[in-house]
């Protein structure tokens, strides 16, 4: 059951890295880049844009299914 999980865990993360990729790449990446550059320069805020967040998330999200995937089973 355990490599199940793992193996759905390491898809999702991977299906959310690659969008934040396609968004890092798209006109509406390059938008937030600039608007997020422009607010924390405004105000001194510490602001992320979306695709940072997806990429971020989908990378733990591999690791921790490959932990999950990895573990040995108790039983």
């Amino acid at each position: 059951m355990n490599k199940i999980i793992g193996i759905v865990l390491i898809v999702v993360g991977g299906f959310l890295f690659f969008q934040g990729l396609q968004r890092k790449d798209s006109l509406v990446g390059g938008a937030s880049e600039v608007g997020t550059k422009v607010a924390n320069a405004v105000d001194g805020g510490t602001r992320t844009p979306k695709h940072i967040i997806y990429m971020v998330g989908g990378g733990l999200l591999v690791l921790v299914g490959a932990g999950v995937a990895m573990k040995r089973s108790s039983v």
